[in-house]
């Protein structure tokens, strides 16, 4: 997979983002504070060369980053 320069940490998050979610949902959901998760946006955002959070997970639909996971 294509990671564009993100840590581990921030493909969780961009795979968050991509979700729709918002930064206090993704704060939750990995156990971090809201303001860490909005740090991380910044930074993905800036990795990946676009200016708005749409854009990001416009990203990731279209390149297909972050296949739909099956859960039982």
């Amino acid at each position: 997979m294509e990671s564009f320069g993100l840590t581990r940490r921030e493909q969780d998050v961009h795979r968050l983002v991509a979700a729709g979610h918002s930064n206090r949902r993704i704060a939750e959901d990995l156990y971090i504070s809201p303001k860490t998760a909005s740090v991380h946006v910044s930074s993905i955002l800036a990795k990946l060369g676009v200016s708005s959070r749409g854009e990001a997970a416009a990203l990731a639909h279209r390149l297909r980053l972050y296949p739909a996971r099956n859960v039982s």
